[in-house]
């Protein structure tokens, strides 16, 4: 029997009971205190001396960038020109296509891509920092979440989701981090960049013009169902032909070797994004400088040749179906796209390092401190303009407006709404979100709400 200090006075089994009870409250609360104060630290917003805004301008532009690429995809179907033909033919909208595939096309979820390995590499130092023995799960939880958010918004809302991939490829770059050195990142690297030319070999052997034909019979059948769901149906007619086209992008051997492709290509900017941010490079832009303006101008020379080949290429061999010129202007395309993003990406931190271009660029990195936020954003807002239930303007804006309306979206509605939301908060809402479904539990208000207005 417990008896009180001084020992003086039996208690009795209620008073027993409850000091057993607040005894074992209180070893449980000691218990879990430590990996409480850690999640409470994984959970909270980096501090202005840890954050890289240099990240999160260039985030901000990627942003920009995929919205401009994915808006034929949210007014047109994917399949349509599979018969080599041009949907639009004006010498605007001609010339807006060219510019677009040119200087956007690849370049900007590359940009993504390449932040998304550096950010994997900064997020996971900090979780074994603060919880080594938790690191890897929490973070697998993390791309699990990703990978969830990307499959819905995939088969429910546009099937040109790129979280999923983004997801799937985190979850191999895991593996990467725990054994592969820095040589045999360079050595997959390398191989990446092979795989165009190897699978434009492989296709020149394989493809027979029959299965070319049924291809794009296939394809000219999702452009008619596509338009009936897209252009004219119900959100729920919407959402079924969203995940009939996802599935079909996997099930069968042609449209997942296009995948591959897909995939290949955001893991050659996320290996390369793996290794800046595993030497820490982003943090030691100053004295990296020089090195830095060399590699602009080469990433600009070999970005702008190539985009010139493949385009010339891919005007001139519109009719579908593999050729030996076609191979070459696979191979011009992923070089041109890394090029270019790499000259966008070494501007971009060049200027930023400038304090006037810094202030300027300001608004940009809001929106690219919420990125998951206005990447979904994208889908919503453009497919209630496009979409039947929506404003119903499917296959009615040509490239030449689609550009024009992509960057009034950016500058005019998320940029404004991104700044005005982290002037109140440190997350954006749905990145807040991936983190209460990370860890497990809401986080706590002093976490959430800004004290003051962030400096950008």
């Amino acid at each position: 029997m417990l008896s009180p200090p001084g020992g003086s006075v039996r208690w009795t089994s209620k008073q027993c009971a409850y000091a057993l009870s607040v005894t074992a409250a209180s070893e449980r609360r000691s218990i879990r205190s430590p990996m409480r104060d850690v999640h409470l630290h994984l959970d909270g917003p980096l501090a202005t001396t840890e954050r890289i805004a240099t990240l999160d301008i260039v985030r901000g532009f990627a942003l920009l960038g995929i919205l401009i690429m994915n808006m034929p995809g949210f007014t047109n179907s994917f399949f349509i020109e599979a018969d080599g033909s041009h949907l639009w033919t004006s010498p605007v909208d001609r010339a807006a296509e060219v510019v677009r595939d040119m200087l956007f096309s690849g370049k900007f979820n590359s940009m993504f891509s390449l932040l998304f390995g550096i950010g994997f590499t900064i997020q996971f130092a900090r979780m074994q920092q603060l919880a080594p023995e938790h690191a890897t799960q929490l973070y697998v939880r993390r791309l699990l979440v990703l990978l969830a958010i990307g499959v819905l918004h995939a088969m429910v809302f546009w099937t040109g989701d790129v979280l999923h991939v983004y997801a799937l490829l985190g979850l191999a770059l895991l593996v990467l981090l725990r054994f592969a050195s820095n040589r045999v990142i360079v050595g997959l690297i390398a191989l990446c960049l092979l795989y165009p030319a190897l699978s434009g070999l492989a296709r020149l052997l394989v493809m027979t013009p029959e299965i070319t034909a049924r291809l794009v019979a296939e394809a000219k059948a999702f452009e008619a169902s596509n338009n009936l769901a897209y252009g004219s149906g119900s959100f729920i007619d919407a959402a079924r032909e969203h995940a009939r086209e996802f599935i079909y992008n996997y099930d069968n051997v042609w449209s997942a070797w296009s995948n591959l492709g897909f995939y290949v290509q955001m893991a050659t900017t996320m290996l390369i994004g793996f290794l800046i941010g595993r030497h820490n490079w982003m943090r030691r832009i100053p004295e990296l400088m020089p090195w830095v303006r060399r590699l602009q101008w080469w990433a600009l020379g070999i970005g702008i040749v190539c985009s010139l080949i493949f385009g010339i290429i891919f005007q001139i061999e519109r009719a579908p179906g593999p050729t030996p010129l076609k191979v070459l202007g696979s191979i011009t395309y992923v070089l041109s796209r890394l090029g270019l993003m790499m000259f966008y990406v070494l501007t971009i931190v060049r200027l930023a390092q400038q304090p006037a271009w810094h202030k300027r660029f300001a608004p940009i990195a809001a929106a690219g401190r919420a990125p998951l936020t206005n990447y979904l954003m994208q889908t919503a807002i453009c497919t209630t303009i496009f979409y039947g239930w929506g404003f119903g303007w499917w296959g009615q804006v040509g490239p030449a407006a689609q550009l024009a309306l992509a960057f009034a979206i950016f500058f005019m509605v998320q940029v404004p709404l991104s700044v005005a939301w982290l002037r109140r908060f440190n997350y954006g809402p749905l990145e807040y979100v991936w983190r209460v479904l990370t860890y497990g539990r809401r986080l706590p208000k002093r976490l959430v709400r800004q004290a003051s207005t962030p400096a950008m």
